[in-house]
């Protein structure tokens, strides 16, 4: 039987470019690794191959630039190219979510097939989409049968290795890991990818193996942790506010405590992007697969839903006395789901645009690097405007609507946004500045969790 095999530098091959696989290709080139990237579409391989990047994450298009002039990175539509020399394999590519909640492995399955129509030499196939637990099973099926099919007999592992990335912090997530998780129950196969690892973790042993179902468990458990924490804090916020709390204080009273901690208990307008919103559905899913209804886990879904409608909420009951919002104008910071990136998906502006667009308000909307996804993804929305400045957005506007928590947002030119508007009027998502301040300064204020300044 043939052996597999693996010692840095690595010959690599990522199937997909998207944030996880062109971050992964990126990294593991800068440590001296020879890494293909495999993609469907030929404009991305020729944006790629000119050093350009066609997503939005602070650091990766130097990266990029700097290991494809180097050599290190190639780019290419041919799969049977990439995995020619390859002795890992990544699959990296979307794992959308379906209608009814369930994870699309159309495109894994996909990979795997082509992987077992193409490949010639013995493969170590690593799955680092976010997938069901279980798929590392059904890939090595897909892979066996079209092997079987050729009437070849080549030696391959399947190994769960899944992602911890944040979006607006990849690159650094990459270099600098919590933890590697490896799935696995060859032994050769984790010591290859300890090896491809190594220099990430120099400090100290981050890479723990397990079994590979553990592994794409893992990845769900982590996420769903994460959002539970950001549903219970915004679920508490909305208590608050009927009960005359401060969500500031009582963030800072549990925070201070080491077993809750202050990371993920941000208040604001719900989570969004495409990890959380999609592995809470599936994991909610997958339970109900196996006969288990996950009471906790479809809380934090119901709850963050919600919580993307609360902002706006607010804005209709402030103008409701008014006459409504039908016909006024309201200035939006902020369409991506969250700042340092350009993602827009499952973001709780759009969910603010459309009610309130719906109900005849104007909506105009400032994004610093989402304004281009906005446009083709919302821009026929009536009643939209997306605008290229942060204060040209404010001219004429009832109301500012702060949704993304970029850095640019945070010390604003107040002045400046009271002469723009027709009345001093914030409502703030992410609780950026000091109700008292805001009061003092003049503005009617309104946040997640606090008392209202009116």
């Amino acid at each position: 039987m043939e052996t597999l095999s693996g010692a840095l530098p690595m010959n690599v091959c990522i199937v997909g470019t998207g944030y996880v696989g062109l971050v992964s290709a990126a990294c593991f080139a800068e440590m001296g690794n020879n890494i293909f990237c495999v993609d469907v579409n030929p404009k991305v391989v020729e944006t790629l191959e000119s050093g350009k990047v066609h997503i939005y994450e602070p650091g990766l298009e130097d990266l990029v630039k700097r290991n494809t002039e180097q050599g290190r990175l190639h780019f290419t539509t041919d799969l049977g190219e990439g995995l020619a020399e390859a002795e890992v394999v990544f699959i990296t590519v979307g794992t959308p979510c379906g209608e009814d909640g369930s994870c699309d492995l159309s495109y894994v399955d996909a990979v795997a097939r082509e992987i077992g129509q193409k490949m010639t030499s013995p493969k170590i196939v690593v799955d680092k989409s976010t997938v069901p637990v279980g798929t590392a099973d059904r890939v090595r099926g897909i892979i066996a049968g079209e092997l079987a099919e050729r009437g070849q007999d080549i030696v391959f592992d399947v190994v769960s290795n899944p992602e911890f990335l944040k979006e607006g912090d990849a690159v650094n997530d990459f270099m600098k890991p919590d933890r590697v998780i490896v799935g696995t129950g060859d032994e050769h196969s984790a010591k290859t990818i300890q090896s491809l690892y190594a220099p990430f973790a120099r400090s100290r042993e981050k890479l723990i193996v397990m079994g590979v179902r553990s592994a794409e468990m893992t990845k769900y458990a982590a996420n769903c942790m994460l959002a539970t924490k950001i549903s219970f804090i915004n679920e508490v916020a909305n208590i608050c506010e009927r009960v005359g709390a401060d969500v500031s204080e009582v963030r800072a009273g549990i925070g201070s405590d080491s077993r809750i901690g202050y990371s993920f208990i941000y208040p604001g307008v719900g989570y969004g992007g495409s990890c959380f919103p999609k592995d809470v559905k599936a994991l909610i899913g997958t339970a109900a697969e196996h006969g288990y209804d996950a009471r906790l886990i479809r809380s934090v879904d119901e709850v963050n839903n919600a919580q993307k409608h609360v902002l706006a909420d607010k804005i209709k009951a402030y103008f409701e006395p008014q006459g409504g919002v039908k016909g006024r104008t309201l200035a939006i910071w902020g369409i991506a789901f969250k700042a340092n990136t350009d993602d827009i998906r499952e973001a709780s502006a759009i969910e603010v645009i459309k009610d309130l667009t719906a109900l005849g308000m104007k909506v105009r909307a400032f994004d610093p690097v989402a304004n281009a996804r906005a446009r083709g993804e919302i821009g026929h929305l009536e009643n939209l405007e997306i605008v290229d400045s942060q204060y040209a957005v404010l001219d004429g506007a009832d109301a500012l609507a702060v949704i993304t928590d970029w850095n640019q947002f945070r010390n604003p030119d107040f002045d400046r946004i009271k002469a723009a508007m027709t009345a001093p009027l914030v409502f703030d998502g992410r609780n950026l500045y000091v109700p008292e301040r805001m009061g003092k300064a003049g503005f009617a204020y309104f946040s997640i969790g606090r008392t209202p300044v009116e």
